[in-house]
């Protein structure tokens, strides 16, 4: 019997129907929705359906995951949330559980985890993938020594900013990475200048080694 109902947020259809047919494929849970975006997930609630757990990717238009997942301990208490990202920074996951998340899970998480994560938030249970287990344990016994810079100062970066930074690592121009990832060039040239904005560097150079002495690319 499909006993977990999930509505299923995530803006790369690719990924969301894949995410899709592992969920189907189980004999407990299903998709009973599918949204590109965090409004649309209200929408589908606002009509009167419901769902035992959204989950949900981090970074969307229109209506993003932080939103959605506060808006929805606010005003669907009885449903819960699960956080799909690419990053594991200690900021994001913690921002997602304070917004009401059960769970929290990076895209690169095996299927089985997922599948275990969602039938832990189905007994209410929290679950956090080994993945950022990993990361977050040495975190808590190590200082950091970034000229003195308390972690809580640490910028945060959409899963955007990072993709088009792991571009601008590699190489890439505005142009090419405007054509790589759909975007336009004014586009990436905006998410370039808030990506140096944010790490406080004087040029793409300098924003480079950031990236790479805090972990953000590899």
């Amino acid at each position: 019997m499909k006993n977990l109902k999930i509505i299923l947020a995530e803006d790369h259809a690719v990924v969301r129907h894949g995410i899709k047919r592992l969920i189907d494929e189980q004999d407990d849970m299903e998709v009973v929705a599918e949204a590109s975006n965090g409004q649309q997930v209200l929408d589908f609630l606002s009509s009167g359906k419901t769902a035992d757990i959204i989950l949900s990717d981090v970074n969307m238009p229109e209506l993003d995951g932080f939103e959605l997942f506060n808006q929805i301990r606010l005003t669907h208490p009885d449903i819960r949330t699960v956080a799909l990202s690419m990053l594991d920074s200690e900021r994001q996951i913690k921002k997602c559980f304070i917004a009401g998340c059960l769970a929290y899970l990076t895209k690169s998480a095996e299927p089985h985890e997922l599948i275990y994560a969602l039938r832990s938030v189905g007994q209410g249970k929290k679950f956090l993938c080994s993945e950022s287990v990993e990361k977050m344990i040495p975190l808590k016994y190590q200082e950091v020594e970034n000229n003195g810079i308390d972690s809580a100062e640490f910028p945060e970066f959409t899963d955007r900013e990072i993709e088009i930074l792991d571009l601008i690592a590699k190489g890439f121009t505005n142009q090419e990475i405007a054509d790589k990832i759909f975007l336009s060039k004014r586009t990436v040239e905006g998410h370039r200048q808030s990506l140096i904005d944010k790490s406080n560097s004087r040029n793409s150079a300098v924003l480079v080694h950031y990236a790479i002495t805090h972990n953000l690319i590899t």
